[in-house]
């Protein structure tokens, strides 16, 4: 339940230190930055929701100092406009990743800013403060916060962040929609978040609240009483004689007498009658926003609070296991990397957030066991252990899907099996979940595909039958490695090392052509370079831009060590590395697994829309993939743009995104960026060509953009993306 005291009438530190961090008084609110376009200058859903996060982020570093850093000092970050990357690198250290943290933030913005378009949301008075629905709009906001509590404590961060971005939408509509501001008020509403407390002085019926205004701009409407009411919009309901409406060109219910309306929704008079008093509805906005954040983070605590909004720079620890007879050696090496990431990491800003583990076998799998503890982790993961025989295959893709729907975006889940998939229809079902989640799976399969002895057969083995793990791995910008029991513990450390903030580096051409070397491009902002090549291996080297090569012999080498794990190669590269164009050949039979992997804090984020030109509420609908046959829109959101090769360095910059398609790798077309917003925030977007939407495919992007002096950056996005069939409304951000 939530309190029923009434919270402080005056901001607090935080609410202080925000009017410090507003953004520029040129400037509820249209839904994202994409709505500027229609109202440049306006201060936007997205705009609050994510300032708001970050200064109570900034305020929870602030009351708990980084264990064996030094404190945070406030007078820091006065003046400045507040960045997550910033923030990460002041509290965790330099170069600690934002990126998943600025996810979960785009998660709750996103959802903030389908309320405006979804069909059961975006004509609702209730979920917007419209219509003198003060009362009913105010249980909505409240039931919403606690079903944000609700999930959250369950473990279901995806929900908890649905919830939490349509509360933050109906609590900021109430300052642009009702006439809180035109009563001079300069606080939050002291009632709205706290439901045992009634809403006083509100208009009834037949009062009337509003004169007749004929032209856009309406300052002088309001009759100046002191009820509290909003504006009517549309025609559902009908607006009563004397109302005020919401107004703007869309708002049907504004041609009728009184004309006009309230909103403060933007700078345009063409939406918002009272564009006079948007910066006021927008302070007081983001105050309440703020108050809301602090309230969920004094009911979560700080732990589950950071878990809400992944404050912190580790990735999950995500186990699917198979527990069948034949796993023994699998199973332990599981527990010697989860052992080890627990005691290496415990108490450091990599200690992961969140574990999860899911076992399987035929014909069962699960249950899901999700922790915040790593001893409890542990204590569960312990107690596994290889039983029965089993036959093959084994129900290993029900056991990812159901890790994938437990395990935050934008982590790594790793499968140990021996066994092909009984349950290969899920395939695709897999292959779309991966996508929306931003998940990579990495398969360590110990039963090479053309081994015939073994477990127990009720049939003979394809030799096809591990091709699901392949496809889901594609899809997800994971690999399948195969190997032996002699050698999974050694091939398991990957575990450790992907999930390192590691980026995954594009190699040209992105399918191993025979005879050809695969070229990658070194940049400044790169570290600890990691090439891992498995499978039939004759030979391969390593060349630097310096035309110094290194070939697969193990031990150190005049680029770095090598090791080998039956046909798996691991070579890490010494730093500092040489900046340029690195080559690998390598022969093989068959087509081997190639991949290289480096540390570094510049990456980015990205997800499409469809622009929303022609109603109330001018915005970018969000999709997490696009959509055949639809003007889509490409959103990029770079992290770590306060990365530099040396001190000093202009910040790094972005032109064009190139696409390629999946599997084949062919260029499909460069696309160029332009800047949206101000440059810091690293937000470019694109128009996607239709000729690339026309049909369902997968492709990959790749963002090419030059550092402060000049020299080439490159990186790819760690999994490719799908154009699908159909746009399905539900929540928001799916297909």
């Amino acid at each position: 339940m939530f309190p029923t005291e009434v919270p402080q009438s005056h901001p607090g530190p935080s609410a202080l230190l925000l009017l410090q961090l507003l953004l520029p008084p040129t400037s509820a609110f249209f839904p994202n930055i994409w709505s500027l376009l229609a109202a440049p200058g306006s201060i936007t859903h997205q705009d609050l929701t994510e300032e708001a996060a970050l200064n109570v982020t900034l305020q929870l570093f602030l009351e708990q100092p980084p264990p064996g850093r030094p404190p945070l000092r406030l007078e820091d970050f006065l003046g400045r406009t507040l960045l997550a990357d910033d923030l990460f690198a002041a509290y965790f250290g330099p170069g600690s990743p934002s990126r998943r943290f600025r996810a979960a933030l785009g998660e709750v913005s996103r959802a903030n800013a389908a309320q405006d378009f979804l069909p059961a949301s975006k004509n609702d008075p209730d979920l917007h403060f419209d219509a003198e629905r003060l009362g009913q709009g105010r249980m909505r906001l409240v039931g919403a916060l606690r079903e944000t509590l609700v999930a959250a404590r369950a473990l279901d961060h995806t929900l908890a962040r649905q919830r939490l971005g349509a509360a933050l939408h109906a609590l900021q509509d109430f300052y642009s929609h009702s006439n809180w501001v035109e009563l001079g008020e300069q606080q939050p509403h002291p009632h709205l978040l706290w439901p045992r407390q009634e809403l006083q002085n509100l208009a009834q019926v037949s009062d009337p609240t509003c004169s007749d205004c004929e032209e856009l701009s309406c300052p002088g409407n309001w009759l100046g009483f002191t009820l509290l009411t909003s504006g009517y919009f549309g025609t559902h309901p009908p607006k009563p004689s004397g109302k005020c409406s919401h107004g703007g060109h869309f708002d049907r219910s504004s041609s009728q007498p009184p004309r006009g309306g309230i909103n403060k929704d933007s700078t345009s008079p063409g939406f918002s009658p009272h564009h006079m008093l948007h910066l006021q509805a927008a302070k007081l906005a983001l105050l309440a926003s703020i108050q809301a954040f602090s309230l969920l983070r004094s009911r979560l605590g700080d732990r589950d609070f950071s878990r809400l909004l992944d404050i912190t720079p580790a990735s999950s620890l995500s186990f699917v296991l198979d527990t069948t007879g034949s796993m023994g050696e699998e199973i332990n090496a599981a527990k010697i990397q989860a052992r080890h990431i627990v005691e290496q990491r415990r108490g450091s800003p990599m200690e992961p957030m969140h574990y999860v583990l899911v076992p399987f076998h035929d014909p069962g799998f699960g249950p899901v066991f999700t922790t915040s503890d790593p001893d409890s982790f542990w204590q569960q993961l312990n107690e596994i252990h290889a039983l029965g025989g089993g036959d093959e295959p084994e129900m290993c893709l029900s056991a990812l899907q159901l890790a994938l729907l437990h395990t935050p975006p934008l982590s790594d889940i790793f499968v140990f099996t021996d066994a092909s998939p009984k349950d290969a229809f899920l395939t695709n079902q897999v292959e779309s979940l991966t996508q929306e989640r931003r998940c990579r799976v990495t398969f360590l399969v110990t039963e090479d595909p053309s081994r015939v002895q073994g477990r127990a057969r009720r049939e003979v083995l394809s030799p096809l039958r591990f091709e699901p793990y392949k496809a889901v791995a594609l899809a997800s910008g994971g690999e399948v490695i195969f190997t032996k029991d002699q050698h999974i513990q050694d091939v398991a450390t990957i575990v450790g090392e992907s999930m390192a903030a590691l980026v995954t580096l594009p190699l040209d051409p992105p399918v191993m052509v025979p005879g050809q070397p695969l070229v990658f491009s070194v940049d400044g902002l790169l570290q600890r370079i990691t090439v891992r090549i498995h499978g039939d291996i004759s030979s391969f080297w390593i060349k630097n831009p310096a035309g110094v090569s290194q070939g697969q012999e193990e031990g150190m080498g005049p680029l770095g060590h090598t090791r080998r794990f039956g046909q798996f190669w691991m070579v890490t590269m010494d730093d500092p590395l040489q900046t340029g164009t690195w080559e690998i050949q390598v022969t093989a039979e068959g087509t081997p697994g190639v991949r290289v992997q480096a540390q570094t804090s510049l990456d980015f984020l990205f997800h499409f829309g469809i622009p929303m030109e022609d109603g109330p509420h001018p915005g970018l609908y969000p999709l997490t993939q696009p959509v055949a046959g639809l003007q889509t829109q490409l959103l990029v959101e770079v992290t770590g743009l306060g990365s530099r090769a040396s001190p000093g360095d202009p910040q790094p910059h972005f032109s064009h995104v190139i696409l390629r398609g999946v599997p084949e790798g062919a260029e499909l077309g460069q696309v160029p960026l332009e800047p949206v917003g101000p440059p810091e925030r690293g937000l470019l977007a694109a128009s996607l060509p239709a000729k690339l939407l026309s049909t369902p495919r997968p492709f990959s992007l790749e963002l090419i953009g030059q550092d402060g002096v000049g020299r080439r950056l490159h990186r790819a996005a760690p999994q490719p993306s799908t154009v699908v069939p159909v746009l399905l409304e539900g929540s928001p951000g799916t297909e």
